[in-house]
């Protein structure tokens, strides 16, 4: 007999459940870190900036105003930038020396050795995310990787690695994501700001 849809939601949504704690009980600690270095860093006088493709663009510009914004407690703003917002720079950035750079010329411009970049990659092979998490590096600044299934190169190259290891696809991936940033921002307000 065929699964029912009714059927299907469920289940879809057991295995989401199933990867978020697989998740969190094996990078709880690094998620508490990474919003300490957050914190560090915006009390030297740093900012957050915040890449990535598709799915994790819209969730680097989410966390960008759950910070510059608040989320669950008042306080004050913090900095943060998605650059993953501004078309013009997007667009002229990767018409004038193609897409691998959108992200390394904007970091390029604004970052600072202070700051840190969270570069988020579902599959943690975007060359763009690789690219301008090299030259931020190479600036001085901290780097946070949210990632999924084995990390890509990705990886290898954060102070922080957060990886959704279990996660069969990048929905289910981009789920826990969602949960890992919320937490971020949440630890960070109430821990280290």
């Amino acid at each position: 007999m065929a699964e029912t849809p009714l059927e299907y939601v469920k289940k879809t949504h057991s295995e989401s459940l199933s990867i978020q704690k697989a998740f969190v009980d094996q990078y709880s600690s690094a998620l508490v870190n990474a919003s300490k270095l957050i914190g560090d860093s915006i009390r030297k006088g740093g900012k957050l900036l915040i890449i990535g493709n598709g799915g994790s663009a819209a969730d680097a510009q989410h966390i960008a105003a759950e910070m510059v914004g608040r989320m669950l407690i008042e306080r004050k703003p913090l900095p943060a930038i998605a650059l993953t917002t501004d078309s013009s720079n997007l667009t002229a950035i990767g018409n004038d020396y193609g897409y691998d750079q959108v992200f390394v010329r904007q970091v390029q411009a604004i970052a600072k050795p202070e700051d840190v970049l969270l570069a988020i990659s579902t599959s943690g092979n975007s060359v763009n995310v690789l690219k301008a998490v090299e030259v931020a590096k190479a600036i001085g600044c901290k780097i946070i990787v949210l990632t999924g299934g084995g990390g890509g190169k990705l990886l290898g190259l954060g102070d922080v690695k957060l990886c959704v290891k279990e996660g069969p696809n990048s929905s289910r991936i981009q789920e826990s994501h969602l949960f890992a940033l919320h937490s971020l921002v949440d630890v960070l307000d109430r821990f280290f700001i």
